[in-house]
């Protein structure tokens, strides 16, 4: 072998990756992050008491089972799914949990019952979709109307009021003397274990992998089928528990509690970076794009805006999202295709050398 051999560099991947500040800065969580800061940051200067401790209390409550159910969700789409009947299962959860509250069941009893009954309903989309091979967003339109219609049927008009107060004040209740809720502490438990699982686990590299590509995940030995069923029964599973929460925190059993609320988390999740087309999203980005959109959703509120106007606004910046990453994508699919030809010349350059160090032998 000769001197010029044995002096070519090694190509690593190490030696033509990005910088590891770019990674990590250059990415669409640490883009949403900065958003973040800038809209509070904007809305302390600008809004009147908005800065207030009591307003961090308050968006805490708001944005708490937003959070819940959009852990879940951002999971299901990463495979390429979607589940629009979170909010009507929430509701559905509110009305078994009252009704069975009004019959005499035993608080813990009633929660239990109304989250298995949820993670039932769940189930049933998980295994129209994976079972019979149904879209999930038709499967999902249709439970979402399902779910709602027996919720609302089943207490009509009226509203299941009488709670006992112990347990509303358990959901509001804060830390010590500040003005943080002491929801904060499942919350950020919770979100711990979705992040483990989703990012440092062999079951979330299985998630990843069915968003790129079902028949590459197969051969790979993922149980596509099997890990959406479980993700979709977790959907309901969890919608169940916020629809606990919103009954306590608003002391009202209703069938039409949350309704829109699918609107919030999707766009709180592609906000947060998540691909609306599967296979690329991380928890990081889903809690900033879910407290954006409660922080704007407060400042509004205090600037005196109606609700109309939030919903709308919300809507804006779901088609912000989804239209960015088409973009984001393009963007990236013209630079690939420009610096390839270059990288093959680098490559050609480099045969010569090596057949005449072939000739020097």
């Amino acid at each position: 072998m000769s001197l010029l051999a044995e002096k070519a560099p090694a190509r690593t991947y190490a030696a033509h990756a990005k910088p590891w500040w770019q990674r990590t800065l250059m990415t669409r969580d640490s883009a949403i992050i900065a958003l973040l800061v800038v809209v509070w940051t904007y809305a302390s200067i600008a809004i009147l008491n908005f800065s207030d401790p009591i307003t961090v209390y308050f968006l805490v409550l708001d944005i708490a089972p937003i959070l819940l159910i959009a852990l879940p969700m951002t999971l299901i789409i990463i495979t390429g799914e979607i589940d629009l009947s979170v909010a009507s299962v929430v509701g559905l959860s509110s009305v078994l949990f009252g009704v069975l509250h009004r019959e005499g069941v035993p608080m813990a009893a009633a929660m239990v019952l109304a989250l298995l009954a949820c993670a039932v309903a769940g189930a049933l989309n998980g295994v129209l979709v994976t079972r019979y091979g149904l879209p999930s967003l038709a499967v999902t339109i249709g439970t979402m109307a399902l779910f709602r219609g027996i919720a609302v049927g089943a207490l009509g008009t009226t509203a299941i009021t009488d709670w006992p107060d112990a347990w509303g004040d358990v959901v509001q209740a804060r830390i010590g003397d500040s003005q943080i809720p002491l929801m904060t502490i499942p919350l950020v438990v919770l979100v711990v274990i979705f992040a483990v699982v989703l990012h440092f686990t062999p079951f979330g590299r299985g998630i990843f992998a069915a968003g790129l590509s079902k028949d590459a995940a197969r051969f790979s030995g993922v149980n596509v089928d099997r890990t959406k069923l479980i993700l979709f029964t977790l959907s309901g599973l969890i919608s169940g528990l916020a629809g606990i929460y919103f009954t306590l925190r608003y002391g009202s059993a209703r069938g039409d509690n949350a309704t829109g609320m699918e609107l919030q988390v999707i766009a709180a999740v592609l906000l947060g970076g998540v691909s609306i087309f599967g296979g690329r999203g991380a928890i990081p980005g889903v809690i900033a794009g879910v407290v954006l959109i409660g922080t704007i959703g407060s400042a509004l509120r205090l600037d005196g805006l109606s609700a109309n106007i939030i919903q709308i606004i919300t809507g804006v910046l779901l088609i912000a999202a989804v239209v960015a990453a088409s973009v984001l994508g393009w963007t990236g699919r013209i630079v690939g295709t420009y610096r390839l030809p270059k990288e093959r010349v680098e490559q050609s350059s480099d045969e010569p050398s090596s057949k005449n160090s072939k000739k020097s032998e």
